[in-house]
């Protein structure tokens, strides 16, 4: 991969969208599509052998190819040259038949899909490794009681197990859909010089449901202005690396030296050895800050011309490798984040006694308030918020303290008004909901 792409990938990705990758690609179909129109007596068999053969060399000059696919707009025109003067190299008689009742769109398309499939299955296997460790994590941590925190001051008390199943059920949900639009984008394309097939006459559909069946794809009328299915692709990962962003940043935030609730494995500073930085979370968060940008990108390049895009197709293949890239990035990123976390339950319950008790103001509310009334409860509560944080009393003492608190609330419940198991409510019960949900 190249310095500028190095945080925006993995090795694994970058393999799967590297020239030789996607003229593996390219020559793939080439190859599908000579032995389907062989099949279909359009082609001669011994033609098909023959550019089977060649497009099993690859070697040719991407370099070449890119420069060339200025002039014409597309990399396909110079790439069905190269090839058929490879062919040509073998057997003159059977260079006419190279990319025969094809075009350009055909097998750039092609080709993108069949590269779409084997950055699926990188980000499945690490999407799988995810889930399942935010799982693990959040049924180890069903009992650790936390600071909730909302417009990040302190909250009611909430658990470790429910925020991380709150992180899971998004990632699981957004992944399920991402992966059905995924598959359903697998569709060869094949259309011809206008999309009807025409230069292959009647046995066009044949070929098309051959090639595609030679190449693992499923067959359709073809699309090269229909870009709903790669586009649901695209919007997926918009949403699913949205997801990730999401878990990334609570970490981040717990990592916080002022927080120090989890940390991540982190990495250190060029010129301060004590930092410990969030840099898994950094990756993760690169991508959901690239990523929308890049979607909006490919929503605008839909809007394409009659049969044929002009300008909308050319803009495709550096979106989509972006896009996708920037989803495997974030995902491997935060897996590795998550199997890393070091979780500090000691620092959390310190951190939530740290309030004072103050964050239970809302319980003493809800227990005054049906014998005093709301407007008293709310007045007798805050008196006792600024006598807490003025001297330095703990809530419930000053809440004992407080006028009439000690009739109204039995001493039993008062001196137990700031156990945070008493006030988590239905906590546990949506934890597990949300790691039981299905896609909605």
């Amino acid at each position: 991969m190249s310095l500028i792409d190095c945080l925006a990938t993995t090795d694994a990705l970058a393999e799967v969208f590297s020239d030789e990758s996607v003229l593996g690609a390219m020559l793939e179909f080439e190859a599908a599509l000579a032995r389907a129109s062989a099949q279909a007596g359009v082609v001669p068999a011994a033609a098909a052998a023959v550019i089977t053969e060649a497009a099993a060399r690859r070697g040719f000059n991407a370099p070449d190819i890119a420069t060339d696919a200025r002039s014409g707009a597309t990399p396909a025109i110079p790439f069905v040259k190269a090839l058929r003067a490879r062919v040509r190299e073998m057997d003159p008689a059977s260079a006419e038949y190279v990319h025969a009742g094809a075009t350009s769109q055909d097998v750039t398309d092609t080709a993108l899909v069949l590269v779409l499939r084997r950055a699926q299955r990188i980000i499945s296997a690490d999407h799988e490794r995810l889930e399942g460790t935010l799982r693990a994590l959040s049924e180890h941590h069903a009992g650790t009681v936390m600071l909730g925190r909302t417009l990040l001051q302190p909250a009611a008390p909430t658990t470790f197990g429910l925020k991380v199943a709150a992180w899971t059920a998004p990632i699981v949900r957004s992944w399920r859909r991402l992966d059905r639009a995924w598959t359903r984008a697998m569709v060869i394309q094949l259309g011809g010089a206008a999309g009807t097939l025409a230069a292959l006459g009647d046995p066009g559909p044949q070929i098309a449901e051959s090639a595609a069946r030679d190449l693992g794809l499923r067959a359709a009328p073809p699309w090269h202005t229909d870009r709903d299915r790669p586009g649901a692709l695209i919007a997926g990962c918009g949403l699913y690396v949205a997801a990730l962003g999401k878990a990334a940043r609570d970490v981040a935030l717990l990592m916080q030296a002022e927080v120090q609730e989890a940390a991540e494995p982190g990495g250190g500073s060029s010129s301060m050895p004590q930092k410990r930085n969030p840099s898994g979370c950094a990756l993760v968060l690169a991508a959901a800050a690239r990523t929308p940008g890049l979607v909006a990108s490919y929503l605008t390049a839909m809007a394409q011309e009659h049969e044929r895009g002009l300008g909308g197709i050319q803009a495709e293949w550096p979106i989509v490798s972006a896009t996708v890239q920037s989803t495997g990035a974030a995902v491997a990123a935060l897996a590795s984040v998550i199997e890393g976390l070091a979780v500090d339950s000691a620092r959390m319950r310190a951190n939530l006694e740290a309030t004072g008790g103050t964050i239970f103001a809302e319980r003493a509310v809800l227990l005054l308030a049906p014998s005093l009334g709301r407007d008293r409860a709310e007045q007798l509560v805050a008196e006792a918020i600024t006598a807490s944080r003025g001297r330095d009393v703990p809530f419930a003492a000053a809440l004992k303290n407080a006028a009439g608190a000690e009739q109204v609330i039995p001493s039993g419940v008062l001196n137990a008004i700031d156990e945070p198991a008493r006030y988590l409510g239905s906590a546990e019960r949506f934890r597990k909901q949300l790691l039981g949900q299905s896609d909605e």
